[in-house]
């Protein structure tokens, strides 16, 4: 193991942690608002959008990110539309984070049992009240667990990203594989960088998920 090959490509690694954190970070924003969005028009049953929602799920959850990045990257501009790196990879992660988002959600919607909305409305509060000062609390409270899980696969998830070209983790380790053929200490490295990332969100995550359980179990 050649651990100064290690050190001198630490900034290499630093520079990619940088970019995966920045795209995951915004590609888990927009999916949460699409989730939420999409969470809402199901639990609603809106007529059309509700069909429409159905199918992106199943488009979403049934295909790989990868068939979903080639399609973006490679495949649209056969169409006269070209989208850079960078904004692939956000679409994709928001497309395919966004059906996970949505089951999150709309599992914590549904968890809110009929009684609590019957017992808001008999006191005086609008439709939009019981949603929100009733409803949404439960529900969040619910699918923090699974809101938790599809954080931390998200993030797992943009190491496909070096497929359109971006320089990520997963691309910096090919590439110095490909140069010098320190294959262990590139993955190794890289292992570490996974880890240095997931781990304290993971960490955040279980205390996070601990304190709702206990803060049901006091009410």
């Amino acid at each position: 193991m050649d651990f100064e090959f290690m050190v001198e490509y630490i900034p290499l690694y630093v520079e990619a942690a940088k970019l995966t954190l920045k795209i995951a970070f915004i590609g888990i924003i927009l999916s949460i608002l699409v989730g939420f969005v999409c969470s809402l028009i199901k639990y609603k049953n809106i007529p059309i959008l509700s069909q429409i929602v159905s199918l992106y799920i199943e488009l979403s959850r049934n295909t790989p990110l990868l068939i979903q990045l080639f399609f973006l990257y490679f495949g649209l501009p056969k169409l006269g539309i070209t989208i850079s790196s960078l904004g692939c990879a956000v679409i994709g992660l928001t497309f395919q984070g966004g059906s996970y988002m949505e089951e999150a959600f709309r599992a914590g919607l549904e968890s809110v049992p009929v009684i609590q909305t019957e017992s808001g409305t008999s006191l005086g509060l609008t439709g939009i009240q019981v949603f929100r000062y009733v409803i949404l609390p439960q529900a969040i409270s619910t699918c923090i667990p699974a809101f938790c899980a599809n954080i931390i696969f998200l993030i797992k998830e943009t190491s496909v990203f070096s497929v359109v070209a971006l320089e990520d983790l997963m691309f910096v380790a090919k590439d110095l594989i490909g140069i010098y053929y320190k294959t262990d200490e590139a993955l190794l490295m890289l292992v570490i960088a996974y880890l240095i990332i997931l781990l304290p969100i993971s960490i955040i995550c279980s205390i996070l998920e601990r304190r709702v359980r206990y803060a049901g179990f006091g009410n």
